[in-house]
């Protein structure tokens, strides 16, 4: 990176760029924070520009690189819990239901 803050020759991204970033992000970055972000983010735009470069004709898209397949039981009824028992071991308890603090914006 050269001293005026610009891209050095060859790179993606310069300190001035990340230092607007960092500012709309509400980051306060000290320069040799700015310097090492420069640095990886500069790292990142290069291995996207390396796989932007791969020739994908005929690759099909996937969402997970491994055949996943379910392998979660079946699902049949059991034996329901004993509500008295469960509620017992509830922190609070409340016209047979668990009793949870207010979410906000409701009225208590």
């Amino acid at each position: 990176m050269d001293d005026s803050g610009n891209r050095a020759p060859g790179s993606r991204i310069g300190t001035e760029e990340v230092a607007k970033v960092a500012a709309l992000a509400r980051l306060r970055l000290g320069d040799d924070e700015l310097e090492r972000f420069t640095h990886q983010l500069a790292d990142i735009l290069d291995h996207a520009a390396d796989i932007e470069a791969l020739d994908l004709d005929g690759v099909e898209p996937m969402a997970h690189p491994v055949r996943v397949v379910n392998v979660l039981r079946d699902d049949t009824p059991g034996e329901p819990l004993d509500r008295a028992e469960v509620l017992a071991q509830a922190p609070a308890a409340e016209d047979g239901q668990f009793r949870v603090p207010p979410v906000l914006g409701e009225a208590p």
